[in-house]
């Protein structure tokens, strides 16, 4: 026997007063409302009734604390897999808006030269492979019941356009993948494909900030 759902799961608005992209920086752990934001799916998934067998969670400190609440509720412990981990990013650390932005920057520019790639950080095909690669791992890991993956923006847009068929290149301001949402995949045949997209955290997201996304 093998799972029967994946649930990816993102982790909750993140305290950044700079309002830098945080990337792979340490020390980026929830806000006040990011830990309401990751209890509401932690509660979206409880209310479902499905038996939870695993819950995997990337490194970051965010993605940690978002799983503490989906752990709780079901009594599991949180494994680390760091192939579902943010991707590296040259802008880590930096303003992306505003006067004094690194887009404005004339240094910065070369790492914009091909967004299709892209070049300033981890080719999308990379992102895209380990993902996948993860989720048939958890997918293979359990008896049976469901595995929950708590990750990141952009990995998780990955694993939906990969699975759609759809090029991986992609407008970032164009992302389904808000905090805390929850994207369920199924198996079918040889590989997997999404059934459903679930946004418990829309009516704390009105006052939240969400800058820090490659």
């Amino acid at each position: 026997m093998v799972a029967s759902q994946i649930h990816l799961v993102r982790h909750g608005e993140v305290y950044n007063p700079d309002g830098v992209l945080y990337g792979r920086l340490p020390g980026f752990g929830l806000s006040d409302l990011g830990a309401k934001m990751a209890a509401a799916a932690a509660t979206d998934l409880a209310e479902r009734g499905r038996p939870i067998a695993r819950l995997i969670a990337s490194p970051l400190q965010r993605t940690q604390e978002s799983a503490a609440p989906i752990a709780e509720a079901f009594g599991l412990p949180i494994d680390i897999d760091e192939r579902i981990i943010e991707p590296a990013n040259f802008f880590e650390g930096k303003r992306m808006r505003g006067k004094d932005g690194a887009l404005r920057d004339i240094r910065n520019w070369p790492a914009l030269r091909n967004p299709l790639r892209p070049s300033w950080g981890e080719p999308f095909s990379s992102i895209a492979e380990r993902m996948l690669a993860a989720i048939d791992d958890a997918y293979n890991s359990v008896e049976s019941g469901d595995v929950v993956l708590v990750s990141h923006q952009l990995p998780i847009w990955m694993v939906h356009r990969a699975l759609a068929g759809k090029s991986l290149a992609h407008d970032p301001r164009k992302r389904r993948c808000a905090l805390s949402s929850i994207t369920t995949l199924s198996r079918r045949g040889d590989g997997f494909t999404e059934v459903a997209y679930a946004n418990p955290a829309l009516p704390l997201q009105a006052d939240s900030k969400d800058v820090g996304a490659v």
